[in-house]
């Protein structure tokens, strides 16, 4: 029985084996055609013939015996060299086959039952090692990296085991990434039972081209399928043979059921042609189609198309195939309507926006400017367009706002807006806030040009509010300086004419210093009037409003205003119907009215007519009134009208300011004005001026209506008038009892406690809040009143009247002050009462005060 040959693993032991050939080796014999194997045998015969010749026929003639042996011999001896020869180059074959075997660049091997290595190549012995394992034991290895290619490869042993041939690809693996790929061929070597012949072809290469066609294949299919625009193709009859899952979304349904039902492209087009075809959508030749096209879906609800089509004729010349990409037009047309909604509304935007908007060329030029820029500058758009900037410019200001435009136009980012005085059909102050802009070239493939956007804001009103507002602080500054002032006044006044007082219960009239003493008080009393004014003007002053009917007001003042005009000057007075009644102080009334027709008065030095009107007022919405905000309301108006100068516009803006006066030096004191707006303004109301020069001028001053609590109050006020601050003439003004006097002015409190003990009061003297709690907590069961001023270092009265009030909650108060009672009632709790005497006051006042509180007349 032939035995296999040994494994061959190197080309070393392949050219040992190629010199060694024997019987060892895979048998020449086997190479052998049967005629040869003919003429081996009777070679073999012939010899044997001639050994046993002599042993059969001994008796035969030894020449004819000799002649047959040399005969056989002959043919044996050429019989055998010819067999020698044939072998030699069997043999010869034998080793170029087994060249060309191991030469091929494929791994190839070839195994035994065993599963090991009979014969293999250089490509296997380099590719697979198989020193201590089997070839197949090896092979299997080189595939377990991968589950699957190891169980397909032990499925093909199986198989070729089996007698088939088997072919697999199987990858190889490193880690958990493929490095190549084999193609394995392995069949069953016929007549060799459980010999098995391996190939391993390297078709790494190509599996890679084929992932790479499928990659791409499958992009394509990606690309058709989810492509922005609709793709079909119909054949000849109008069916759909292909759709992508675009239109297929469009028209409702799924691509295969369109295909798979034979849905007709007519079925989908709203109103095809009568004479179209049933592939074209629309009318026409046959071939390239373009055009738009309405489709229905599903739901029947209609969508806008455009349709390429090109018709393709098949090889017979019979069938036809389309090409057919669909745009949805329903984007573009709501792009469209978008669009022109939005030009509509910048063009509303433009054009009724309520500030001024103007586009500027790179000159500086105006291309284009809205309705509301030309409203500002009262100038019509013909006069606008393609007018410089700098011609709308104050020449002052001009060459730095262009300037700056010019560094908006170059690029630099303008941050604040420009203030400009614009000149038109009028002065206006603006703020122009400025943008970069590029604008569309003209001709088409030209450059953009770079201009200007200006947003023009009027600000002349707010220029106008900013000084009035400046004016203002400027008046409140002086008012509260004014307010501060006229309370230190009110002491210093307080304490001259109290001694004044003091000094007339010793010198009566006819005494030589009784003339003296009365010139000091009645310029004390000036004082008074004048820190009375300063009060009014800084709204401090110490109102007593009772309700009047200003008819009856103005009948008494009536021949007092007409002294004071003279005789070149006639006073007219007009009152209307029914007029509201007023809660106001008419002392504070009458020096609104006598400023103002002393005014009226000045405004014509050649003489006229001062007239003076009221009237009720109705007013339906708020309204600015001078610098004030007057709310909506009922009102009692009083107009002084002059025919006068008139005021000019310079003078206009400063006519309430303090101090401000247009007449000589020591003809006024500039506080006429400033304060009838503090009273009127401290009363609760308003005044209006209007005036025209050369025409007159009209104060107008707006007093508000009582509401029916205020106007319930005041009546009963009225009826219960103690009048504080009235001296009680020809009346006894002594009492008994005692009283704290607190007061931190040295020189006011040593006139009023002398002036009530003259009265026959025990006082008792504190300089502070500290020192009056002190007597009260010693004296506290003896004091029947408490005096005290509002204002003091340390400790205020408010303050010290709370702790009082823990001990004697029924001990009586009375504050007094330079101020208005209102700068402390806010301190106060809710229902306490006190009762209040405003600085400077006289003897006679303060023990009147005195006792009708003592008495509870107050």
């Amino acid at each position: 029985m032939l035995k296999p040959v040994k494994p061959i693993h190197s080309r070393q032991e392949a050219d040992t084996s190629q010199r060694d050939m024997s019987a060892g080796s895979l048998p020449v014999v086997r190479w052998l055609t049967r005629s040869q194997w003919s003429v081996a045998i009777l070679a073999i015969i012939a010899a044997f013939g001639c050994a046993l010749l002599p042993m059969l026929a001994p008796e035969a003639h030894s020449t004819v015996v000799s002649l047959a042996l040399v005969a056989l011999l002959s043919i044996a001896a050429g019989a055998t060299f010819w067999l020698l020869g044939k072998a030699r180059e069997y043999a010869s074959q034998e080793i170029l086959l087994r060249e060309a075997f191991h030469s091929v660049l494929t791994p190839q091997v070839i195994t035994d039952a065993q599963g090991m290595a009979v014969l293999s190549n250089r490509a296997f012995v380099g590719w697979i090692d198989t020193t201590n394992q089997s070839a197949e034991a090896a092979l299997a290895a080189r595939f377990a990296d991968n589950q699957a290619a190891a169980n397909e490869f032990t499925q093909l042993c199986k198989t070729a085991r089996n007698g088939q041939v088997a072919v697999a690809e199987l990858p190889i693996m490193r880690g958990d990434k493929i490095v190549e790929w084999r193609r394995i061929t392995t069949r069953q070597l016929s007549g060799w039972h459980g010999y098995l012949q391996w190939r391993f072809e390297d078709v790494s290469e190509r599996r890679r081209m084929e992932r790479a066609m499928r990659e791409e294949q499958a992009k394509l299919v990606d690309f058709m399928t989810n492509a922005p625009v609709g793709i079909y193709s119909i054949d000849q009859h109008g069916r759909f043979r292909f759709v992508n899952r675009t239109l297929g979304e469009w028209l409702g349904c799924a691509p295969e059921e369109l295909i798979n039902n034979g849905v007709r492209l007519h079925e989908v087009i709203c109103s095809p042609p009568k004479n179209a075809q049933p592939y074209a959508f629309a009318a026409g030749p046959h071939g390239e189609q373009n055009g738009e096209a309405v489709m229905r879906n599903r739901d029947g609800v209609q969508f806008p198309v455009a349709i390429t089509q090109t018709v393709v004729v098949g090889d017979d010349g019979k069938t036809l195939r389309t090409r057919s990409v669909v745009r949805d037009l329903r984007p573009e047309r709501e792009w469209q309507q978008a669009l022109s909604a939005s030009e509509q509304r910048f063009q509303r935007l433009f054009a009724e926006a309520p500030i001024g908007v103007a586009l500027l060329n790179p000159n500086l030029r105006i291309t284009e400017c809205n309705e509301s820029l030309q409203k500002l500058l009262r100038r019509a758009r013909t006069t606008l367009i393609d007018l410089p900037l700098a011609d709308l410019l104050q020449a002052d200001a001009r060459t730095a706002t262009i300037d700056q435009l010019h560094e908006a136009l170059s690029g630099k980012d303008v941050m604040r807006p420009i203030e400009a005085h614009m000149i038109g059909g009028r002065h206006v102050i603006t703020l122009i806030y400025v943008k970069q802009f590029e604008a569309p070239a003209r001709t088409p493939g030209g450059a953009s040009e770079k201009g200007l956007v200006l947003y023009f804001i009027d600000i002349t009103d707010q220029k106008k509010m900013e000084m009035q507002f400046s004016q203002s602080q400027k008046m409140q500054a002086i008012g509260q300086l004014a307010g501060g002032i006229a309370h230190d006044f009110n002491n210093l006044l307080t304490a001259m004419i109290g001694f004044c007082d003091l000094l007339l219960q010793r010198h009566k009239p006819g005494d030589q210093s009784f003339a003296d003493i009365m010139q000091i008080k009645q310029n004390g009393n000036r004082a008074a009037n004048l820190v009375r004014q300063l009060l009014a003007f800084s709204r401090q002053q110490t109102l007593q409003p009772k309700l009047l009917n200003l008819v009856d007001v103005l009948a008494e003042l009536s021949n007092l205003l007409r002294r004071l005009i003279g005789s070149g000057v006639s006073l007219r007075m007009v009152h209307g119907r029914a007029l509201h009644p007023i809660l106001v102080d008419q002392g504070q009334l009458e020096q609104v009215v006598i400023n103002l027709v002393v005014n009226a008065r000045d405004a014509m030095p050649k003489g006229g007519t001062v007239t003076v009107k009221t009237f009720n007022h109705h007013q339906d919405m708020p309204v600015v009134r001078g610098q004030d905000d007057m709310p909506a309301g009922d009102y009692v108006a009083i107009e002084v009208a002059d025919i006068g100068i008139g005021i000019p516009p310079q003078i206009m803006e400063r006519i309430f300011e303090p101090f401000f006066s247009t007449k000589e030096v020591g003809q006024g004191t500039g506080l006429g004005l400033s304060t009838v707006y503090g009273i009127v303004r401290q009363t609760g109301g308003f005044i209006d001026v209007q005036t025209h020069l050369g025409q007159g001028t009209k104060f107008i001053v707006y007093l508000p209506t009582p509401k029916e609590g205020a106007m319930a109050k005041a009546v009963a006020a009225a009826a219960n008038d103690s009048e504080d601050n009235k001296e009680r003439a020809g009346s006894d003004l002594t009492g008994a009892g005692t009283i704290l006097l607190v007061e931190d002015e040295d020189a006011v409190r040593i006139f009023s406690s002398r002036a009530l003990r003259n009265k026959g009061y025990m006082v008792l003297e504190a300089r502070n809040g500290e020192e009056a709690i002190a007597v009260v907590e010693k004296e506290g069961a003896k004091i029947d009143l408490l005096i005290s001023d509002v204002v003091m270092p340390q400790m205020d009265g408010p303050t010290m009247i709370a702790i009082v009030r823990e001990k004697r909650p029924d001990l009586k108060v009375i504050f007094i002050s330079g101020y208005t009672e209102d700068k402390f009632r806010d301190q106060l709790k809710e229902g306490e009462v006190v009762h209040f005497l405003g600085k400077p006051f006289t003897l006679k006042q303060l023990a009147s005060k005195v006792k009708d509180v003592l008495s509870g007349e107050a």
